[in-house]
C-alpha cells in the first residue's frame, strides 16, 4: 500500500474543512437576514398599529364629544321623585318632555332642601291637595268654590286625578307649590302646570285627602311632606 505524503494529507484536510467553513457561514449570513427581516416585520407592525389605535382614539374622541354634547342639551335627571309625607310615600314620575323647565326647577329645589316640612296647607276632598307656604295669600273662596262644583267637571280634559302640579302665576318669594290632584280638574287647566303623575302611593294621597279639615279646607292636624328624593329608577 502506497504511503500518502505529508503535503497530500496537509491539501486533503485543507479540502474537508472548506465545505464546514462554508457551511457555518451560510448559516451566520442567513439567521441575519432572517433577524433582519423579522425587525423590518416587527418594526412595520409597531407603526401600523400605533397609527391605527391614535385614529382609532381619534374616532372615538369624536364620538364622546358628540355624546358629551348631546347629554348637555338633554341633561341626565332623574326621572322619578319619592314624597315621603306624614302618611307615607309618595312616587311620581316626572314629564321631563312636557314640561322640561318645570321639571328642572323641581329638581333643584329637590336638592336645595326646599320641600323638606312643606306642610299640605289646603286639603279638598275629591279636588286637589295643596302645598306650600300657608301664609302666603290665596284664592280660599275661589277654591271652595272649585271644589263644591268638582262634581260636575269634565273627566276627559286634561287634569286628572294624582297628577303632580305647579301653579303657572308663582307670588310671594317662594314661588313654588305643589299641587297633587284627587279627581279630573280640567278647569285649573289655566292655573296649574302639570309636570308630573303618581304612579305610587295612590293609596296615600286618598289617606292625606281624608283628613280633617276646617272651613277653609286647612288640615286641622299638621300634615305634610317630610323630604323629597329624586330617583333615576325605581
Amino acid at each position: 500500500m502506497a504511503r500518502i505524503k505529508p503535503q497530500a494529507l496537509l491539501q486533503q484536510s485543507k479540502k474537508k474543512k472548506i465545505p464546514s467553513r462554508f457551511g457555518t457561514l451560510t448559516i451566520i449570513l442567513y439567521s441575519l437576514i432572517v433577524v433582519v427581516a423579522v425587525y423590518f416585520l416587527y418594526s412595520t407592525y409597531i407603526h401600523w398599529s400605533q397609527r391605527s389605535v391614535i385614529q382609532t382614539d381619534g374616532i372615538i374622541s369624536g364620538v364622546e364629544g358628540d355624546a358629551a354634547f348631546t347629554g348637555s342639551n338633554k341633561s341626565n335627571i332623574p326621572k322619578y321623585a319619592i314624597l315621603s309625607t306624614s302618611k307615607g310615600l309618595v312616587t311620581v314620575e316626572l314629564y321631563k318632555d312636557g314640561s322640561p323647565e318645570v321639571v328642572d326647577e323641581f329638581i333643584v329645589l329637590c336638592q336645595k332642601g326646599h320641600f323638606k316640612g312643606m306642610p299640605f296647607h289646603r286639603v279638598i276632598k275629591n279636588f286637589v291637595i295643596q302645598g306650600g307656604d300657608s301664609n302666603e295669600p290665596g284664592a280660599t273662596e275661589d277654591w271652595t268654590t272649585k271644589g263644591k262644583h268638582n262634581n260636575h267637571l269634565d273627566s276627559s280634559l286634561k287634569h286628572e286625578a294624582f297628577m303632580l302640579g305647579t301653579s303657572k302665576v308663582k307670588p310671594g318669594k317662594k314661588g313654588f307649590e305643589l299641587f297633587i290632584t284627587t279627581a279630573p280638574i280640567p278647569d285649573l287647566n289655566e292655573k296649574l302646570i302639570v309636570f308630573g303623575q303618581v304612579i305610587k302611593g295612590e293609596d296615600i294621597v286618598q289617606e292625606i285627602e281624608e283628613v280633617d279639615t276646617d272651613e277653609h279646607y286647612k288640615p286641622k292636624s299638621p300634615i305634610g311632606i317630610i323630604n323629597i328624593s329624586l330617583k333615576e329608577t325605581v
